[in-house]
């Protein structure tokens, strides 16, 4: 059947299609649609979950591969950090069952803190890593990753970017999915990982990886077209935006390279026989690039590479048609060739910063604490989330942002280096599950003074509302018995935990200035479900007669849904949640209505 999906549903298609047994993940823009899709199709047979974080999942897996099964595990290039760990001890280990992990990078970037580049990551563990160029391919590569895990006993890196996972095709897939038939784990000594097995394992991995590099030059992806004395070696999403711009032209030669390591070093050795000019096109890091140069070294090529190195190509940020148009013009000479869409035409793209949703309870949160330290020397430490909006103004309320449950950790540092201010760490309840808990145990260990803010709005709302522990559902459709956040905080030993509704003004400022008054770790639940998960109620409305237009609803807590329109402060319907922060800031009660009734 012919299926029109994303590009992270042909991802998913395409393992079911190649008989997967075990999808774990964890959510992260632009990976999170692979096992939503998962979930979507008729999958019996399949275990399917949201692990609480990478490492988790990928732990998840690695056994299941262990036993035969065919795995797959899913999250951002950010989540492959925290996966690393068994990442590279189970490249060195290897695997039964085909183990796919598929870090989906985002160049740009657009939802992320880095612009880091899997490509890198593979190199560094010594395994295989496809770079697929458009969802048609990363419906068949996925596919191929499972037979080259399971042929050279490896897990294997797949790569998509943003533009491949939310771009569409149409992909034919089977009208029925199978899981692979697998015979179990078998006790074995291999499995358990000690310095003298990797030393030996080392030494096979390298072996192995020539056999790869020969087998990849001979890969059906990595493919060369046209003639001529200039080539262009691109992968991934840029081999699609060279292909547009050079069309049907065969005056140049075009490599494209699909498989970055193990390197198909003799395929790519015979592509540039003749040529005296290469141009490498790549988003990221000039991975390709490198190759290329230690391959001209190696065998004494006379070629001229240029590409990231020699700043012919943009280090940062993502290729597009448009800006790889123009590079290739200069690289052929090109008399009007830089502009081969015209978008002279066009209006300018509406101004949307990020900014909190109307109605959001992270704002009352952040305002509630703001309130309740006026006058007070305080630090505000963010994590990874919707509350890291609250940086912009006119909240103001995130000092620092490193890393998914970083907040925890530098609220302790900061307050180890700054005796005299209160240190306050905002966290998500999906974050405080996926990274959060181990810096609460390290506070109440290492006794430090600092408030925990845990933002409870009750699922995983940045990357598309995905369930978590503390929901009460798993992704194989059960109930289960939700994990509390508060018995969590009090069995780790946090003495002073308070649960309040941050939409309650005077009871969240209440509850923040109890707890920074006491020393050792202390800890408030903001809890309020998201906007996009509960029906809104009535919306505010401004009375015009008492408004005197002093902007403060505006000023204080930035709400999108309001605005100044003759002077006076208007609120649109459509977007107003009837949440009532503003009616509790204004200071003239010209705000009527709202979900919260009047006073």
């Amino acid at each position: 059947m012919k299926e029109y999906v994303m590009g992270n549903g042909a991802i998913a298609l395409g393992a079911l299609s190649a008989g997967v047994n075990l999808v774990s993940g964890y959510p992260g823009t632009p990976s999170s649609e692979i096992i939503e899709t998962v979930s979507k199709y008729p999958h019996k047979g399949v275990h399917l979950e949201w692990s609480v974080n990478e490492k988790a999942a990928l732990e998840v897996a690695a056994a299941a591969s262990y036993s035969g099964c065919r795995a797959m595990v899913t999250m951002k290039q950010m989540g492959l950090n925290v996966a690393s760990d068994p990442l590279m001890s189970v490249a060195y280990i290897g695997v039964k069952g085909g183990l796919v992990v598929v870090s989906a990078d985002d160049p740009g970037p657009i939802s992320s803190q880095t612009e880091q580049d899997t490509r890198r990551f593979a190199d560094f563990c010594r395994i295989p890593v496809f770079d697929p160029s458009s969802p048609e391919e990363a419906f068949e590569m996925i596919r191929d990753a499972f037979d080259y895990s399971e042929k050279y006993s490896t897990p294997v890196l797949f790569r998509p970017t943003t533009r491949v996972c939310h771009a569409y095709a149409s992909i034919e897939v089977p009208e029925e999915f199978s899981p692979k038939a697998y015979d179990g784990f078998e006790k074995d000594p291999k499995w358990v990982i000690f310095p003298r097995l990797s030393y030996i394992n080392h030494g096979k991995i390298e072996e192995r990886n020539v056999k790869l590099s020969e087998d990849f030059s001979g890969y059906r992806f990595n493919t060369v077209s046209g003639d001529g004395q200039k080539a262009i070696v691109t992968s991934g999403v840029s081999f699609s935006y060279v292909k547009e711009y050079l069309k049907d032209r065969t005056d140049v030669r075009l490599i494209r390279i699909a498989t970055a390591f193990p390197f198909p070093e003799s395929f790519a050795t015979k592509a540039l026989e003749g040529v005296e000019e290469v141009l490498c096109v790549e988003e990221l890091s000039p991975y390709v690039e490198e190759q290329l140069l230690k391959l001209c070294g190696k065998h004494h090529l006379s070629v001229k590479i240029l590409g990231k190195l020699d700043g012919k190509v943009p280090h940062n940020g993502e290729n597009s048609v448009e800006s790889v148009s123009g590079i290739i013009a200069d690289f052929l000479g090109d008399e009007g060739g830089k502009e081969i869409i015209d978008t002279s035409d066009m209006p300018p793209l509406p101004v949307r910063p990020p900014v909190l949703c109307a109605g959001c309870p992270h704002r009352a949160s952040f305002y509630a604490v703001k309130q309740a330290m006026k006058g007070k020397k305080a630090f505000f430490c963010g994590d990874i989330g919707c509350y890291t909006l609250g940086n912009a103004m006119p909240l103001d309320m995130v000092d620092t942002c490193l890393c998914m449950g970083a907040g925890i950790t530098m609220a302790q540092g900061l307050k180890a280096a700054n005796d005299d201010a209160v240190c306050f760490a905002f966290t998500g309840d999906s974050t405080f599950f996926a990274s959060g808990m181990t810096g609460v145990v390290n506070a109440v260990y290492n006794e430090a003074d600092m408030v925990l803010c845990v933002l409870d709005n009750s699922t995983t709302a940045m990357t598309g509302h995905q369930p978590h522990p503390g929901t009460g559902k798993n992704m194989m459709g059960h109930m289960v018995e939700k994990v509390d956040i508060k018995k969590v905080l009090l069995g780790i030993g946090v003495k002073k935990v308070i649960t309040t509704d941050p939409l309650d003004l005077n009871g969240s400022i209440e509850a923040v200035r109890s707890c920074a008054d006491e020393k050792g770790v202390t800890a408030i639940i903001f809890k309020s479900p998201c906007i996009a998960i509960t029906k809104p109620k009535d919306s505010c409305t401004i009375d015009a007669d008492k408004c005197i237009g002093c902007k403060k609803c505006i000023t204080e807590v930035g709400c999108p849904a309001l605005s100044l329109r003759d002077a006076k402060a208007c609120i649109d319907a459509d977007l107003c949640t009837g949440c009532t922060l503003c009616k509790n800031v204004c200071p003239v009660d010209a705000i009527r209505g709202g979900s919260r009734n009047e006073q």
